[in-house]
């Protein structure tokens, strides 16, 4: 049973109805001015009606040049309160305690977003950033103000407690760093002095906000850098922040120069930044909230009866499914949709783009929820099981319809079980335990092993037909290609065929490289040939970048610029540079791109008065489209 998840709690005079805290999360819904949109309020309200206990608003800038995109929230001003007491007002209508995060984006920010040259500490820039101007003493002062400003504003606004946000590289992290804070004055140089301005802005807006208002610090306890803050020097920290009248410590790490520490990959461990709240709760007596890939409410009551932390922040999970506390009170365990770490919402980030989420499709639409019931119950019958159709069969059995589902193969999953075998993505078979567990909720008839004719659809008679056959593998036109040592890579994946010692692999885009990171780790020499100039050119840089990494650190070789010419017995012969190479290798694996599998629909156009093609059947792409687009047919029929 999940008892202290679902215990109350107290920070200060503030009282919350579980353990459960959304952290601070930019989403870009705002205005462009950077005011609260109707957007903003139904995506926080969501999660407020979820039962999450604290919704911390995201970083929220208190001037104009400390906003790191566009749309970021804005609290520099008067006329940003009415807004914001609209958006308070949405969360505690359904009974959840809200606080919001003050932040000064420092180095971090770009003149072509606030028309200023950013402004730090020191004029140290981050990797690919601007070089920032040093603030001076005066400046400095006046940001301590800003603060407190800010602070007055989100209490009159109806805020239940603000956090101030010290982390992630940051302007108050920034001079909290030893890395970035190279001051010789009273801001700057030892512990003292590094802590001053975040001492100052603590006690400033203390003094503005009174005794009772709660008040949150965010810290990165290690920033996992070179010269930065580690554990040392912030437990330090921590007890003087307490000193200074903090009520509650909000525990992460990283900066966006250790962006895996910061916003973490598949590749690390759930509770993978515990350690770090445990250690700063052993040294002060004010609640301490933990992060980190915590999305499972067995997990979370874990750390919380070990007392690791006292509260527990989940952060894409609720991004992913924003009913996850209400579904875990009631132990709905396998109707929680999972946070897959893929981290594509941050790289929406890096776009200055509006946050989508791979897993949930309704994100920053949410006010077109709940979904509607159908004008007229219909028999869809859904033909393929993987991402697309399920997510359509869904759909489409929430809003009443009968449902009919065909897999041809023997379990549902289609792409997502391939997916789910490279190293760091076993996270993604949660997602088709979700997808299964709700086809038997909403009642879905699922067949599997069955594949599906012109026939059988006939004499099904349905009134819609989604089509979701997914994509089959193209076979390039190689001398040789039919030789019993070539194999694909999905049927490698897929356990039907085994890889010898020994490997080429023909395609270098994600599924030649994941399929080689997968041999390597098993301990097989591997060898990727690509036609192009660079490998894992699909895929997104938070992906690509950790990817290519493991495949340097397993001695993957890489050939670029080199087309296969033949393959034998023995391995290939391959051009580089008009000069032919032969590399030798047991097998050889063709991961050469696909093409959809459109033949069935074909059939069924003429015929099928309402006719859905979706997903890779209608053009191999990613898992995100496959999902996007079963949510909206769903939504259609």
């Amino acid at each position: 049973m999940l008892i202290k998840l679902f215990e109350p709690a107290q920070i200060g005079e503030l009282s919350l109805r579980n353990r459960i805290v959304m952290p601070p999360m930019v989403v870009n819904f705002g205005n462009a001015d950077g005011s609260v949109s109707e957007d903003t309020k139904a995506y926080y309200a969501e999660r407020a009606k979820g039962g999450v206990g604290l919704i911390t608003v995201e970083a929220t800038a208190v001037t104009t040049n400390g906003r790191s995109s566009p749309f970021q929230l804005r609290i520099d001003k008067d006329d940003f309160i009415g807004g914001l007491r609209s958006l308070t007002g949405e969360v505690h209508r359904y009974g959840a305690k809200v606080s919001i995060q003050l932040a000064h984006c420092g180095r971090q920010g770009a003149s072509k977003y606030t028309g200023e040259q950013p402004v730090a500490p020191s004029p140290i820039p981050y990797a690919g950033g601007e070089i920032p101007r040093e603030l001076s003493i005066h400046e400095i002062e006046d940001l301590i103000e800003k603060f407190a400003e800010a602070a007055v504003r989100a209490k009159e606004a109806g805020f239940d407690a603000i956090e101030i946000h010290g982390a992630h590289g940051y302007i108050i992290s920034e001079f909290l760093s030893p890395r970035v804070n190279k001051r010789s004055d009273r801001y700057g140089g030892n512990l003292s002095g590094r802590t001053a301005f975040p001492l100052e802005v603590v006690k400033r807006t203390r003094t503005s906000v009174g005794d009772h208002f709660t008040i949150f610090f965010r810290m990165s306890a290690d920033e996992y850098l070179p010269d930065g803050l580690t554990l040392n020097e912030t437990t330090v920290i921590a007890l003087m922040l307490q000193g200074a009248g903090i009520d509650c410590i909000d525990v992460s790490a990283g900066t966006m120069e250790s962006l895996d520490m910061f916003v973490q990959p598949s590749s690390l461990p759930p509770g993978c930044l515990v350690h770090l709240a445990s250690a700063i709760k052993k040294v002060v007596t004010i609640p301490v909230i933990t992060v980190g890939r915590i999305g499972d409410p067995l997990l979370a009551e874990s750390l919380l009866r070990q007392g690791k932390a006292d509260l527990i922040a989940m952060g894409r999970a609720l991004i992913a499914d924003p009913e996850l506390p209400k579904k875990a009170e009631k132990g709905r365990f396998d109707e929680i949709r999972p946070c897959l770490a893929c981290r594509s919402c941050f790289e929406r980030l890096f776009q200055k783009a509006r946050v989508t989420c791979v897993v949930n499709a309704s994100l920053g639409q949410e006010r077109n929820l709940p979904i509607p019931p159908a004008r007229r119950r219909k028999k869809v019958l859904v033909i393929g099981g993987g991402p697309a159709g399920l997510e359509a069969a869904r759909i489409a059995a929430l809003r009443g319809h009968e449902v009919v589902l065909y897999e041809k193969e023997d379990r549902l999953g289609g792409q997502l079980r391939l997916a789910s075998v490279p190293l760091y993505k076993q996270g993604i078979s949660s997602l088709t335990k979700f997808f299964a567990s709700q086809m038997a909720r909403l009642g879905v008839e699922v067949h599997v092993g069955e594949e599906v004719t012109a026939d059988i659809v006939w004499e099904t008679k349905p009134d819609a037909v989604v089509v979701a056959t997914g994509n089959i593998p193209i076979i390039p036109d190689i001398r040789g290609v039919e030789r019993s040592n070539v194999s694909l890579a999905v049927d490698i994946l897929a356990g039907r065929k085994m890889a010898g010692g020994t490997t080429i692999i023909i395609g270098g885009g994600q599924i030649g490289c994941e399929t080689a990171d997968f041999l390597a780790a098993m301990g097989k020499k591997v060898t990727i040939v690509e036609i192009l100039n660079d490998v894992a050119i699909d895929m997104g840089p938070l992906a690509r970048i950790p990817l290519l990494k493991r495949l340097r650190e397993r001695g993957v070789n890489i050939h670029t610029n080199t087309t296969v010419e033949e393959i034998s017995e023995r391995g290939v012969l391959a051009k580089v540079d008009a000069k032919i190479i032969s590399l030798d290798a047991e097998s050889i694996i063709l991961a050469t791109g696909s093409k959809s599998n459109g033949e069935l629909a074909k059939q069924l156009a003429k015929e099928i008065g309402e006719l859905y093609v979706i997903g890779d059947c209608a053009e191999p792409r990613k898992v995100y489209d496959a999902i996007h687009e079963g949510f909206q047919v769903g939504l259609k029929i």
